[in-house]
């Protein structure tokens, strides 16, 4: 039998790609003003986040991109407290990808559900 810890890490890091773009656009739309990326991070905390694994550092690939793709833009402020801190906001790009993305998880998450649960026809 194989080691299922070994494929469950593989599952888990495959499935999270897209997702973290996701989720991190879905946070940056519902705020009211731009949020840097322990801010991002500590939202996602709240929510229980198995997405980074714990692992701030990962979302800051994923914001860059979001920002060279047009759907983040993002600008660097001073901090009081420690080194310059880059905000990022949702572009209204940004907003319509959400829009797009969300409808196709949840037509991906409802077939999904469908087949696990045995509810196929």
């Amino acid at each position: 039998m194989g080691d299922t810890e070994t494929h469950l890490k593989k599952f888990q890091k495959e499935l999270s790609a897209g997702t973290v773009s996701l989720v991190l656009l879905a946070v940056l739309a519902r705020s009211h003003e731009p949020l840097y990326g322990y801010q991002i991070a500590k939202r996602l905390e709240a929510t229980g986040d198995p997405l980074l694994g714990g692992k701030q550092s990962a979302l800051y690939p994923v914001l860059r991109n979001l920002s060279t793709a047009g759907l983040a833009e993002s600008h660097v402020e001073p901090s009081v407290s420690g080194p310059p801190r880059r905000y990022y906001r949702i572009t209204t790009l940004g907003r319509q990808v959400l829009a797009e993305w969300a409808g196709s998880w949840r037509t991906t998450r409802d077939c999904v559900d469908s087949v696990l649960e045995g509810n196929l026809k």
